[in-house]
């Protein structure tokens, strides 16, 4: 066998076997969704909810190891930093909104939401000028209202 040959191999039977690995991708239950301006809310499903909220939409691609467990590591990080889905906790306490209200404005302002890398393979997460100025104006608004969960 060739010396090129073994390594491939050996890394083909490890990304196969990888393959039965499997992630729970149970959603978490939902407490009180946020209350935004419909605009508000429809941009924030778009581009943010896959990754911080309990209602990710995943696809075919994070089915596929390594690359599921990345994902997944994205998308459980995003939660515990930010969950509309949870935001009755968040204004049950209104400095714990506030913080991740101008969290929002500040990453949305700075371009990193959402990361480039996300993008790339959902381009209808990219935010335009407009949005970002939509986004960032909601959250200095200070509105914290929960709605019922859906």
């Amino acid at each position: 066998m060739r010396p090129v040959a073994t390594p491939l191999l050996v890394t083909g039977a490890l990304v196969a076997a990888a393959q039965f690995i499997r992630l729970d991708r149970t959603a978490p239950p939902a407490g009180s969704d946020i209350a935004a301006p419909l605009p508000v809310e429809s941009v924030l499903r778009r581009a943010c909810y896959d990754c911080h909220s309990s209602q990710t939409e995943w696809p075919w691609y994070s089915q596929i190891a390594p690359l599921s467990w990345l994902i997944d590591r994205e998308v459980r990080e995003g939660r515990r930093r930010l969950n509309f889905s949870d935001w009755g906790d968040y204004a049950s306490d209104p400095g714990t909104a506030a913080l991740k209200l101008e969290q929002i404005a500040t990453r949305v302002t700075a371009g990193d939401m959402a990361p480039w890398y996300y993008c790339w393979l959902h381009p209808e997460a990219r935010l335009t000028p407009d949005e970002r100025e939509l986004l960032v104006h909601w959250a200095r608004s200070g509105s914290t209202a929960p709605s019922s969960a859906g």
